[in-house]
């Protein structure tokens, strides 16, 4: 038996505290990253020493990201949803009941939100525009950082992909082996080389209108936090003026001040990327664990198993989901697991009469 008030083993086994199996899953991932950096880039022959400060920062960023999720996913709560979600997600017998539903919850949960359009179409729509320009950005920016995406003027002129025109030719390349050629001045090669203004465009309006909402409206600014709820934006806003002033810089300035905003964005770039794992941005990496649930969830109204209230009678959840609950205030040690059973109304109406009876008596 073990002694009194020590820590039992945790499914990871060997007996490791969170934190030191936190930390070993962290430094395998920014090893396996840096070996990644260096193979993608052919032994570091398209790797542009330009860009060490980026990749600095995204090797950090794939090991405070590895480090927290694994922190978080070891407390009772989200290690029941990892392991319920993952359970779900592999699941033949819900791909049997609903070969759909998998796909659908990815496309409107994961891609589209649907649920932030049911409490605001303005906060929904900005939303959007900061997602996808982020992915935007981020497909084109990590391989670009890592020498896994290059771009070469090819032989002569090419034929346009998109657009027409007859500019020079460029091949673009993925681990060194070409996949594509077009012609710059066609409208795809306007569109390659301006990627990352393209995400940026998408990006001010949606933070802007965020940075708004946080001044202006009274059920945001009463639990807001600066360096939680204002920062990240501040980031997200500062990187993509920046990006488009080195744009505007190099096709207006002729260089102008050029070093300058390579400089302020490079550095907005790197504090966000260590900002990360540590702030309000973490809930995209939080955010696809959530699909295995609702995917628990739904799968399991298929087969019309929902826990009515032992009070009221009125439906609460699935009964998978509610002992899912039940199960983790037990892993808790919380000792109230059966309150899971009653709906939001009961729960009130039971602690109103609890208080008249053991509290507002001993007053009398």
């Amino acid at each position: 038996m073990a002694p009194a008030g020590s820590r039992p083993p945790g499914p990871g086994g060997a007996g490791r505290s969170p934190t030191t199996r936190a930390s070993l899953v962290a430094t395998a991932v920014a090893v396996l990253l840096l070996a990644a950096i260096v193979l993608g880039s052919r032994g570091l022959k398209d790797f542009d020493s330009a860009l060490i400060p980026y990749t600095v920062a995204s090797i950090f960023l794939a090991f405070g990201v590895a480090y927290r999720y694994t922190v978080w996913v070891s407390a009772p709560a989200s290690r029941r949803l990892f392991r319920q979600g993952w359970r779900s997600f592999f699941s033949v017998a819900n791909f049997r009941k609903a070969p759909t539903a998998l796909p659908k919850m990815i496309i409107t949960y994961l891609g589209f939100q649907k649920f932030l359009g049911a409490r605001s179409h303005g906060r929904w729509l900005a939303h959007q525009l900061m997602f996808w320009g982020c992915l935007l950005a981020a497909a084109i920016t990590f391989p670009l950082t890592w020498g896994w995406f290059t771009f070469t003027s090819g032989r002569g002129s090419l034929p346009a992909v998109a657009g027409g025109g007859s500019g020079p030719g460029y091949e673009m390349r993925i681990w060194g082996v070409k996949v594509l050629g077009y012609d710059s001045s066609s409208f795809f090669g306007w569109a390659m080389f301006h990627g990352l203004d393209l995400a940026a465009v998408l990006v001010i309006p949606g933070a802007g209108y965020f940075l708004w909402r946080r001044m202006k409206d009274r059920g945001a600014i009463t639990g807001q936090r600066f360096a939680y709820d204002f920062v990240p934006l501040i980031a997200l806003i500062t990187i993509s003026v920046t990006g488009l002033l080195l744009t505007f810089s190099s096709v207006l300035l002729h260089g102008g001040g050029y070093e300058f905003l390579a400089l302020l964005h490079m550095v907005s770039v790197v504090f966000t990327l260590i900002y990360i794992p540590f702030g309000k941005f973490f809930h995209i990496v939080q955010r696809p664990a959530a699909v295995g649930m609702q995917l628990f969830k739904y799968t399991a109204r298929q087969d019309e198993k929902v826990f009515r209230c032992r009070r009221c009678q009125e439906p609460i959840d699935t009964a998978p989901y509610v002992e899912n609950l039940r199960g983790t205030m037990r892993d808790l040690n919380l000792g109230f697991d059966e309150w899971a059973e009653y709906c939001p109304r009961c729960k009130r109406a039971l602690r109103g009469s609890a208080y008249l009876s053991h509290v507002k008596r001993g007053f009398k």
